[in-house]
């Protein structure tokens, strides 16, 4: 056999005996062909890979070539008739979770193509420098891959960012052509703004089939949750105008500016109308389009001398600015308003905001009902200066780590797509939303990343007016508490001195009356320098039937979720349909979207936000109408951390104390009615309903269970 024919030949030839010079060619022999193999390898993959529209490097593996000269042309048939997408998809059907094996997200690209027309020859859709960016974006992600094997979503290099500008009947037959199509599974679709004249769908018009919109039009009814994703939609002016610094301490002279030019006509008489019965001329600035038409300026609409303003610079003047509802939901104002570090008024009623599924946007921003608009401004002079700071500080906030950019955009939405593939990747609802602080800032309380240290143990506040027996009764009670620390009794009569501290039953733990100089429910949320505890057990005088068991592991589930208001009288909120307002229940329900502080847990926290953060007149009316003072710290707590509280044991003797006891202040029948009213108007202080219902109780291990008692913790549960 011939030595040069094949390896196996090299190595039959090497176990003879022959002379050194002829050995020393064969290896050379042999490595040359070795050479020679290896470059024929690499060559055949370097045009495989061109074949697809990439080339390799060693740097940074498979780029993608986006110029013009490597496009290649697709000739199509357009639709006759338009057949829309799958409403029905969501992540359990139209995804193939089975194509996402590695442990991260990985994206395949389309190479450049341009569809045409094969009778007229027309474009599909031109690519922008928007989309080119998007592309870019993914392209240089550690989401990218250049192989479609190993992808789990693909992303076409087809533009349909923008309806108007791409032909819808030809975009569909578009997709269907591409290569790993498959009816849209899998696929990524970037669209900013849907619909055309005169409907103005906010969808595509285009067949998608079961493809991911990442959209910014969406509203409720099309949006659909755990499967699209709502993003913003990207306005060109942000980069193109000076914009104001983020450290910039701009004077924002005015409550509220308008600038929108393209609001519908009602919301624009309303704006104008609260403009001419403002307080003052610095309330509200309503800005329109100059005659020039030039979209970087904006000029006031009085006729008279019109004032002009850099846009969207003016909008740093204001501390709200205003986004309506327009012919498409979704606006390129919104990215111009958090630009400029201004807190967004929301008048969309079904809008779906950007990055709703991770962003707070409670704490970030106002929304209002569009049938409420009239009465706006009383919701925004209700915020106080504190709440205002905090939130243009989340806004600037957001802005910089998700919307500054269409590549900080494409990331998020693509890391959103992550956390729900991968769900052990996935951030924490605050680690979406927290400032991140420096070492030397104060610690907050509402993200303690571990447990409330035990040690501490608990303050119990008592408020009580003059019923001495039940207070000492009480004091009794909570004394054998191992968890109690001290008790701080808060007298809330005037009129009459409290007992001497010599005739209070003799405990163990140090306690402290003090006598305050108002008659005032908020007195028993006072942040009173003698708590020295992270834990506050806010409690009446006559809850006299809990058991030191009961309060110990009211205590512990406290530790758990130091966050949260724990305690043991649940009750909840229900919408009438028939007076459209909302209603104050009582009843013995498995659903709570309210503990009553009259035997609760709070953290010290929120004694400071109630007397020194409470928005609107809430604490105020409270006090006026002694009433409502715990259905307050409700909507505070659950305002800040859109967490609901949480119920512990099942204690029937706390079903209904308003119906039942007529020695309590709750007997009037008017009280009930009261409440419902101070859930009506501090929800449109709030400008929302931040209450959040849910079905959840906590109950100790083992304690109904037929074990014996030793080897249970707590025993003495109230049952049902």
């Amino acid at each position: 056999m011939n030595k040069y024919t094949s390896l196996l030949g090299i190595e039959q030839r090497s176990k003879t005996m022959y002379h050194p010079k002829e050995q020393i060619l064969n290896i050379l022999t042999y490595i040359l062909l070795l050479v020679v193999a290896v470059c024929a390898i690499v060559l055949l993959c370097d045009l495989s890979s061109q074949r697809d529209g990439f080339f390799y490097s060693k740097k940074d593996g498979a780029v993608l070539d986006l110029s013009i000269s490597h496009t290649r042309e697709v000739l199509l048939r357009p639709d006759t008739e338009y057949r829309g997408r799958n409403v029905n998809c969501t992540f359990w059907d139209c995804l193939n979770i089975y194509k996402c094996e590695h442990d991260t997200l990985k994206v395949y690209i389309y190479p450049l193509q341009e569809f045409l027309d094969e009778k007229t020859d027309k474009v599909a859709s031109t690519l922008s420098s928007e989309y080119f960016q998007i592309l870019e974006a993914v392209h240089k992600s550690r989401y990218y891959t250049s192989n479609p094997n190993e992808a789990c979503l693909f992303l076409p290099s087809l533009d349909l960012l923008n309806q108007d500008v791409f032909d819808k009947h030809l975009a569909g037959p578009a997709l269907a052509s591409l290569n790993f199509w498959d009816r849209g599974e899998n696929h990524l679709i970037f669209n900013m703004l849907p619909g055309s004249a005169p409907n103005y769908n906010t969808i595509l018009d285009v067949n998608i089939d079961n493809a991911i919109v990442l959209g910014g039009g969406f509203d409720s009814w099309t949006y659909r949750p755990g499967f699209d994703v709502s993003i913003p939609v990207w306005s060109p002016l942000v980069h193109q105008t000076n914009l104001l610094p983020a450290h910039a301490a701009a004077h924002r002279k005015y409550l509220l500016v308008s600038a929108q030019l393209n609001l519908f006509p009602q919301n624009l008489r309303t704006l104008t109308d609260l403009t001419l019965t403002a307080k003052s001329a610095d309330q509200i600035l309503m800005l329109g389009l100059c005659d020039n038409k030039d979209l970087k300026s904006r000029c006031t609409l009085t006729k008279a001398n019109p004032k002009r303003w850099e846009y969207p610079r003016v909008l740093g003047r204001g501390k709200f600015c205003f986004l309506g509802r327009s012919l498409r939901i979704g606006q390129p104002d919104l990215i111009e308003i958090m630009s400029q570090g201004c807190i967004p008024v929301i008048a969309i009623d079904n809008y779906v905001l950007p990055f709703e599924d991770v962003i707070d946007w409670s704490l970030t921003s106002v929304r209002v009902r569009e049938s409420e608009l009239h009465s706006v401004m009383r919701k925004l002079e209700a915020i106080s200066n504190v709440k205002v700071v905090e939130m243009q500080k989340q806004v600037q906030w957001l802005y910089s780590n998700y919307f500054k950019d269409l590549k900080t955009i494409t990331i998020t939405a693509l890391e959103i797509l992550e956390s729900r593939i991968f769900p052990l990747l996935a951030r924490s609802s605050r680690q979406w939303n927290v400032v991140k602080r420096n070492s030397r800032s104060t610690f907050n309380p509402l993200f303690l990343t571990t447990l409330a240290p035990k040690s501490q143990g608990f303050t119990a506040v008592i408020l009580t007016y003059d019923r001495v027996e039940s207070l000492f009764l009480l004091i009794q009670k909570l004394a054998v508490v191992p968890s109690l620390q001290s008790i701080l009794v808060i007298w809330n009569n005037q009129k009459k001195m409290p007992p001497h501290l010599s005739t209070f039953p003799t405990i163990s733990k140090p306690l402290k009356i003090i006598q305050t100089r108002e008659n005032k429910l908020s007195n028993r949320f006072y942040p009173y320098p003698e708590i020295e505890t992270e834990a506050i057990l806010t409690i009446d005088d006559d809850i006299i039937m809990l058991t030191s068991d009961e309060l110990d592991f009211g205590y512990e589930v406290w530790r758990e979720f130091p966050d949260h208001i724990v305690g043991f009288p649940s009750r909840i909120h229900v919408w009438d349909n028939e007076t459209m307002r909302w209603h104050y229940e009582s009843e013995w329900t498995n659903q709570i979207s309210m503990v009553l502080t009259g035997a609760a847990f709070h953290h010290k926290y929120w004694s400071h936000m109630y007397t020194y953060a409470m928005p609107g007149d809430i604490k105020h009316w409270v006090d006026d109408h002694m009433n409502c003072e715990d259905i307050a710290m409700n909507f505070l707590v659950a305002n800040i951390t859109n967490n609901p509280p949480i119920k512990v044991t099942p204690r029937k003797k706390f079903k209904c104390p308003e119906c039942t006891n007529t020695e309590m202040l709750s007997a009037d029948l008017n009280h009930m009615r009261e409440r419902s009213a101070c859930i009506d108007r501090f929800a449109k202080i709030y400008g929302r309903m931040p209450l959040r219902t849910v079905e959840f109780r906590a109950d100790p291990v083992l304690f109904r269970d037929n074990f014996p008692d030793k080897l249970k913790r707590y025993n003495d549960i109230g049952s049902l």
